[in-house]
């Protein structure tokens, strides 16, 4: 079962659409934790005219994920998500 997506406003601070981030997460390549920063997460999926996109997020409980950053996928990031 996939967890319900919530949003939070600067998820589309970039302009990387609602439909594009739940698109990505369908098709995410990589994800896990970004490195030292604690509770955040991250995944690197594709928007749905096929371009990278990367997703940070918090976990909330088991059931759910609450993004606050979505945005073309930028080298230094793929690099801190694990395969």
């Amino acid at each position: 079962m996939e967890p319900e997506i919530v949003f939070v406003p600067s998820a589309f601070k970039h302009g990387v659409t609602r439909e594009d981030i739940i698109h990505a997460f369908k098709t995410r390549i990589r994800y896990g934790p970004l490195g030292s920063y604690g509770n955040k997460y991250g995944f690197i999926g594709f928007n749905r005219a096929g371009n990278p996109i990367e997703v940070f997020y918090n976990p909330i409980g088991e059931e759910a994920i609450k993004v606050f950053h979505a945005m073309g996928c930028r080298d230094s990031i793929i690099a801190q998500i694990e395969p």
